[in-house]
């Protein structure tokens, strides 16, 4: 029991508290929303309803206590208020009398302020037209301004008008009829101004591509006068260097600046295509203007990259390529004056296109061209272009690698012109000494490729060592290295200097020494002609320095570090051994005449029977020529070149008599015969002596080596003029007197050898005769050479 009414008095003591916060809210005017859902989320509606009851009763019973309480001064008030009502119903009838009397004298004031009024909504009305009229005038004069503007191609100054119009006045305008009519006519007029301008720069279009080709030639000459200039300057620099390579002295260098300005020199007009880019701006269709002018300049691009294959290209070359030079000016010009109508990967996008292009027509023509001339032509104006647009920002790379790629191809061409050249200069010399009557003459054809061999000038008339071929192909040699320098100038390589070199080797090699080979081989020159080659060679040989120092002079390498570098060219080397083989060919041709004056088989009596003491007639003709040759060769040719031609001629004859000995024709021959050639051989050692003094070669070569040359001959002379031959084989005689027989040819010889006149009935008189001691010891010599055989 005491547990339930403890929780009873619990709950009661809990209504009582929620019924007092449900009264305070609803007397304070409060928000009771949370405490009726709280009361639905609790489940205690019934409690809640209960408490709002109480509350409706509490309230209802305070306002009968209020009642209550102040009914007395209601009754008051209520009488007060009757009384009120009673003097209002009094006032109402004074006024409606005041009004009644008031509407009697304001009736006539009454008609004249109506009039009145009327009066001030007329001029109201009418100010407002006047005002109205005014702005449609100021439209209007807009308007007129506008088109007059527009008739006069002031297309910019139009167009502030219209947005004037358009931002200021246009929606303000009262007369909604002209308003409409401005509304349709701005964007007609727009389009009409937008035309204008599109046709104003298709004419400035038009223009500029045909001022392209002279702004591309104007730029172009401008880089080849800056060309000159450098190229001027580099002379006098390389010339003040090669002044003071001893040192004496300091060099001064000197700085020439030319000051132009670009503008000057290549001035053409953007001011419509300024314009245009402008009003664009202003009609705000920028974008679309940027791609109407990309669009047909790139067409343009592509008309002038396309070449009429009804003209050669190269008469059309030049103009073609200051075409593409003065459009891409024109671009770079845009680029950086228009502001923003380009952009650079535009730019270099037309470039790219402009750069294969042009790459693929200088492949294919190049590829067609037969003369090196042309390409050389096109290669300069090719480099002027590359030069040129550098200056602007293009990369003209793969310009230059298109020339250095057809490098093999113009040199191709060249070497066969020069080839042709040398021809024609060998096929039209004299094959004679070359004689200067004056000292111009001399520095043009000696000095001017340092062929000479001293420093002292000679005296005119001056016979050069060297024929008119000589000078004519160092004219020829020095063009191919200008050639070659000049193509290479320019391109990808700054030191072209090996490749100039290799080249140049490759000419003289292939070119040069072949053309000199043939003709020495090929059989039709005269012994004349071969020494005056082989001394053109030792000429052209000597003249291979003054080629590579004049190759390294144009490819700006200085002389003194060619000098330094102690290098040589190949073709130096193998002129030596072309040399060499021109000499091996005169003195077969020597050798070969030779033998037509001597033939011994024919010439001597190898069984005369008596002994001819001034020798056989042949030998007088073979001196006589020798000495010719030797007198000639000693003029032109080199000492030791003279020295081999002796020898050889020498040695030959020497070879020439041992060989008639040992001749199937001749079977035998005796003593008289020998003495004969005896005398003919001291002949020509008295010759061979004579020679080796006068020309000077005994003070470098020994005394009496020209007619060591003649060894075997005279020891096969003097063994069978010997009184005692059979020493032959003694080892220590035949060291000391027969060192140049051979076993097997004296032994043939001696066979033949038969000491007796070739009379009719000798050999009949030779067997009852006594044999001669030195028949016998011949008889000795012959057995003794057959056992050792």
């Amino acid at each position: 029991m005491d547990m339930k009414t403890k929780r009873r008095t619990a709950i009661e003591n809990g209504d009582a508290g929620e019924d007092l916060v449900l009264t305070t809210s609803i007397g304070n005017a409060d928000d009771i929303g949370p405490i009726v859902r709280h009361a639905f989320e609790t489940g205690r509606t019934e409690g809640l309803i209960n408490q709002l009851n109480y509350v409706v009763k509490k309230a209802e019973a305070e306002i009968e206590e209020m009642c209550k309480m102040h009914y007395d001064e209601f009754i008051l008030a209520v009488d007060e208020l009757r009384g009120v009502l009673l003097d209002a119903d009094e006032l109402k009838s004074e006024l409606q009398s005041d009004n009644f009397k008031l509407q009697q004298v304001g009736s006539a004031l009454l008609v004249n302020l109506e009039g009145l009024l009327e009066s001030y909504s007329a001029k109201k009305n009418l100010t407002e037209a006047i005002k109205m009229s005014k702005y449609c005038i100021q439209v209007l004069e807009l308007c007129a301004k506008c088109n007059n503007h527009i008739s006069e191609g002031q297309f910019y100054t139009a167009l502030k008008f219209l947005d004037l119009l358009e931002k200021n006045y246009l929606q303000n305008i009262p007369v909604k009829a002209l308003k409409m009519v401005i509304e349709k006519r701005i964007p007609v007029i727009k389009l009409h101004i937008e035309k204008k301008v599109c046709s104003q720069v298709n004419e400035w279009l038009v223009q500029i591509r045909s001022s392209a080709k002279n702004i591309g030639q104007t730029a172009i000459g401008r880089t080849v006068s800056a060309r000159q200039r450098d190229e001027e300057m580099l002379e006098r620099q390389r010339t003040a260097e090669e002044q003071n390579i001893s040192g004496v002295g300091d060099l001064v260098y000197t700085l020439d600046v030319e000051e132009f300005d670009e503008d000057s020199v290549l001035e053409f007009d953007l001011t419509p295509l300024y314009r245009a880019c402008h009003i664009h701006d202003c009609l705000g269709i920028r974008e679309k203007f940027r791609e109407y002018y990309y669009k047909n300049r790139v067409l343009q691009l592509k008309s002038d990259l396309e070449v009429s294959s009804a003209q050669p290209f190269v008469e059309s070359y030049q103009t073609f390529l200051a075409q593409i030079a003065g459009y891409f000016i024109v671009e770079d010009r845009v680029l950086r004056t228009a502001s923003g109508l380009l952009v650079a990967d535009q730019v270099e996008t037309m470039w790219q296109t402009a750069v294969a292009k042009i790459t693929s027509l200088l492949d294919e023509q190049f590829s067609h061209m037969d003369s090196a001339t042309h390409l050389l032509l096109v290669k300069d104006h090719v480099t002027l272009l590359a030069s040129t647009l550098r200056q602007y920002g293009y990369e003209v790379g793969p310009l230059l690698e298109v020339l250095d790629n057809s490098c093999d191809k113009y040199h191709a061409l060249l070497l066969e012109e020069c080839r042709q050249q040398t021809i024609d200069v060998l096929g039209n010399d004299s094959y004679e000494q070359m004689m200067i009557k004056k000292d111009i003459d001399y520095e043009n054809t000696v000095l001017s490729f340092n062929l000479q061999t001293s420093k002292i000038l000679p005296a005119f008339p001056y016979v050069a060592p060297f024929s008119s071929m000589v000078p004519d192909a160092c004219r020829i040699v020095r063009s191919f290295i200008k050639g070659s320098v000049d193509y290479m100038s320019y391109g990808v390589h700054t030191n072209f200097y090996g490749i100039v070199r290799k080249y140049l080797d490759k000419f003289l090699i292939d070119v040069l020494n072949k053309i000199l080979l043939d003709t020495v081989n090929n059989g039709n020159i005269s012994v004349s002609q071969a020494m005056q080659i082989a001394a053109n060679i030792s000429v052209l040989e000597r003249a291979c320095d003054f080629f590579l120092q004049h190759a390294a002079q144009l490819c700006g390498i200085p002389v003194r570090s060619v000098e330094r570098a102690q290098g040589t060219l190949t073709a130096k080397m193998v002129l030596q051994t072309s040399r060499d083989s021109t000499y091996v060919a005169l003195l077969n041709l020597v050798n070969t005449k030779i033998d037509e004056f001597m033939a011994l088989n024919e010439n001597v009596n190898w069984t005369s029977e008596e002994i001819s003491e001034d020798g056989n007639n042949y030998m007088n003709e073979v001196i006589f020529y020798l000495d010719s040759v030797m007198s000639t060769a000693q003029q032109i040719l080199p000492l030791e070149a003279m020295y081999k031609v002796g020898i050889g001629a020498l040695e030959h004859i020497s070879n020439s008599i041992v060989s008639a000995f040992l001749s199937d024709s001749v079977k035998r021959f005796n003593a008289n015969t020998v003495m004969s050639i005896n005398n003919d051989l001291k002949k020509l050692e008295s010759f061979a002596d004579e020679r080796i003094h006068t020309s000077g070669l005994d003070e470098i070569y020994d005394e009496g080596s020209f007619r060591n040359y003649l060894v075997e001959a005279r020891q096969l002379i003097n063994l069978l003029l010997s009184s005692q031959p059979e020493d032959f084989m003694n080892a220590v005689t035949r060291e000391e007197n027969y060192y140049a027989l051979d076993y097997k040819k004296v032994a043939t010889i001696c066979e033949k050898f038969k000491d007796a006149p070739d009379g009719i009935f000798g050999s009949l008189s030779n067997k009852s005769a006594k044999q001669s001691a030195r028949k016998k010891s011949m008889d000795v010599l012959k057995k003794r050479l057959k056992d050792f055989n």
